[in-house]
């Protein structure tokens, strides 16, 4: 049993995907504490219990931080319990599924249509904004004193350095990224997932579904 000098550190991150509908401590959050005996209880405590998991809006919920101290502390009551994690996290059910590898592909290959065709729309839209191809065809008479045919060293120097301006901002090329910093695609999905994860606990704890203190139950899951 623990005394009053035992200390359990817990910690748990924003969002957290489990594969079965009983959720223990141990599915959800890290533990951390001198004796290993109360490491491997604390882990087997029941969190919370998914029901109707056929139903997408029950496959998901919030849980406070104090809701795990309170689990704990009904069976160590006198342990010190130091959060080093968030303070609410996001508790995902997710079903397993594995896709074949002829849906992988063809989800790939439309991911990459549509970038592509994304991305040159906004190019040529660009492009035509600015009109490009009249300011090029004044510079090249300005240079030379000759018109234009239209494809001249100044379109192909641009075609290749806006090639060089993507693939230098985006930082990746393939499976190949050219320095260790994340790209500012990675950057942005995960800004993009913290301000998600946020509106989720905040909607949860406004609407009172939060797993908190002294809740037992909310939408439609329950501990047992």
């Amino acid at each position: 049993m623990a005394s009053g000098s035992d200390t359990i550190y817990v910690k748990a991150d924003r969002n957290v995907e489990v594969t079965k509908p009983e959720v223990t401590l141990g599915d959800v959050i890290k533990i951390e504490c001198v004796n290993s005996s109360v490491v491997s209880r604390v882990k087997t405590l029941k969190l919370l219990k998914f029901h109707d998991t056929d139903k997408k809006n029950q496959n998901r919920t919030s849980v406070s931080i104090l809701k795990v101290i309170e689990c704990i502390h009904e069976v160590y009551p006198n342990a010190d319990i130091q959060n080093m994690g968030e303070t609410d996290f996001i508790v995902t059910l997710e079903e397993q599924r594995t896709a074949g590898q002829a849906v992988h592909w063809i989800k790939t290959f439309f991911v990459v249509v549509i970038t592509f065709c994304g991305a040159a729309f906004s190019i040529m839209a660009f492009n035509n904004d600015v009109d490009v191809t009249k300011m090029f065809g004044q510079v090249y008479v300005s240079l030379t004193g000759t018109e234009s045919s239209g494809f001249t060293i100044l379109e192909l120097s641009y075609c290749i350095g806006v090639i060089i301006g993507i693939l230098t901002f985006f930082n990746h090329f393939g499976k190949k990224k050219f320095t260790v910093d994340p790209t500012p695609m990675e950057v942005e999905m995960r800004l993009y997932e913290n301000d998600i994860q946020t509106t989720l606990i905040e909607d949860f704890s406004r609407k009172g579904k939060e797993l908190d203190v002294g809740s037992t139950s909310h939408s439609g899951n329950s501990r047992t």
